[in-house]
């Protein structure tokens, strides 16, 4: 094992355990704050400090007892599918308004001041307008993810599109190409990367939003499963909640990571 792999592995371990110390400290000095063993025996289930058995929330995330009592990962399945709904529609409709903008300085003199505007409210100031337009749930989370996650991808797309070279450009004017042909030849290549940089920025955004979105609305999802944790004083499951976020978040923002990458040029070595 060469020194940097073992700097990868024992360093996060150090830190992990100053975090356990941390806590245990919180858990000693806050009264009925949830312990590291008892946030693990309330995950997986065994025998906690009074000595009964508890069934963890992990050993059986698949079950449905009703509508509204579902295992986690259901509650993480009708998360991701609203993030995603929101996240597709900021990329279809971010992606080619990022081209135009990037395109046409006009363009850009237009929408730079609403987008410098709009781009820094919360998710939580757009949540009881968009509630009231709609009257549901589930299209109030998928408008709200998609109105704070879409700047990202105009930004970035829009970026990309100014980094291409003057003298490609003027290659395109010589060769006359269709405006198609400039984006298809010219632009894409060089824009791709900046696309896919704001769509992982975008999406780290969006399963952000869900949680507070989720929270506010109700119905079946992370956010609001934790939230209904607090209400039935499960603070245990609260910690639990928080790291499945964290973990599943984690994930996604992987995963766009490696899709980034494929698509940058400078990285992969394709011209």
């Amino acid at each position: 094992m060469n020194n940097e792999l073992a700097k990868k592995i024992i360093l996060p371990i150090l830190v992990f355990i100053g975090i356990l110390g941390v806590w245990s400290s919180i858990a000693n000095n806050v009264e009925d704050f949830p312990t590291p063993y008892g946030t693990y025996i309330a995950a997986f289930g065994g025998v906690n400090a009074e000595g009964d058995e508890i069934t963890g929330v992990l050993t059986d995330p698949f079950y449905i007892e009703n509508e509204d009592d579902k295992g986690l990962f259901w509650q993480i399945l009708n998360s991701l599918q609203r993030v995603f709904s929101g996240f597709a529609l900021a990329i279809f409709v971010g992606v080619p308004l990022g081209l135009f903008i990037g395109m046409s300085k006009n363009a850009q003199y237009a929408f730079d001041p609403f987008i410098q505007i709009f781009k820094p409210v919360s998710p939580l100031a757009w949540l009881p307008l968009l509630l009231f337009i709609f009257q549901d749930i589930n299209l109030t989370a998928i408008s709200t993810i998609f109105v704070t996650s879409i700047w990202p991808i105009i930004i970035n797309t829009a970026l990309g599109v100014r980094s291409v070279s003057e003298d490609y450009m003027n290659v395109a004017k010589v060769l006359r190409f269709t405006p198609i042909e400039k984006i298809r030849q010219i632009i894409l290549p060089v824009a791709v990367p900046f696309i896919f940089t704001g769509m992982r920025l975008s999406l780290g955004i969006a399963w952000l939003v869900i949680v507070a979105a989720e929270m506010l609305t109700g119905g079946i999802g992370i956010g609001f499963w934790i939230w209904d944790e607090y209400n039935n004083l499960n603070y245990y499951n609260i910690i639990i909640g928080i790291i499945i976020v964290g973990l599943v978040g984690f994930i996604l923002d992987l995963i766009m990571g490696k899709i980034s990458d494929y698509f940058d040029y400078t990285k992969t070595g394709r011209a």
